[in-house]
């Protein structure tokens, strides 16, 4: 298995979808993996280490696994069939013993990065769809990145419609920063 991180979340014009992309920790090459908007945000708050006044679903699976006195040992994309991505999370407790959960590659990168977990590709799965750091400027025709202010300012108008103040506040200073 090969040690990658989220190197960043792009938008995907011609799936109007995401591209999340992991980047292999000793080395270049790199894998693109689509998501929908939905698991894009959540996998964006978790890389701004951005909180929530109440558990959204990644952060309730969280604690399921701390609440089991359970570890979150690894997520690891297992397999790549018919352009759809597998994936488990590794998880490991004392009573339990260790279990491999599946999971959607989506899902699993919001509970990695929010558990601090590592994240491994099956080196087939990295063979088979690998995108090379030259062949990342084509790529990039197709892929426009969506800046990580407009996810936040879509994520402050969702906490402003739901009179969450607090968390809008939060929220409005991450932008000032980023945009200073």
């Amino acid at each position: 298995m090969i040690p990658v991180k989220v190197q960043k979340i792009s938008y995907y014009h011609p799936n109007r979808s995401y591209a999340v992309i992991l980047k292999e920790l000793e080395g270049d090459r790199k894998l693109p993996v689509l998501v929908g908007a939905y698991e894009a945000q959540a996998i964006a708050m978790a890389m701004e280490y951005m909180d929530t006044p109440r558990p959204l679903t990644h952060d309730l699976i969280v604690n399921v696994i701390q609440g089991i006195d359970g570890n979150l040992s690894a997520v690891k994309i297992t397999k790549l069939e018919e352009g759809i991505f597998y994936s488990i999370l590794d998880l490991q407790s004392e009573e339990l013993g260790h279990r491999e959960i599946d999971s959607r590659p989506s899902d699993a990168l919001a509970v990695a990065l929010r558990m601090h977990s590592p994240i491994l590709v099956a080196n087939e799965v990295m063979e088979a769809s690998v995108v090379w750091k030259e062949d990342m400027e084509n790529i990039e025709d197709d892929i426009q990145q969506e800046p990580k202010v407009e996810l936040l300012e879509d994520q402050l108008q969702k906490a402003i419609d739901k009179e969450e103040y607090e968390m809008a506040a939060r929220i409005r200073d991450k932008i000032k920063n980023i945009e200073n």
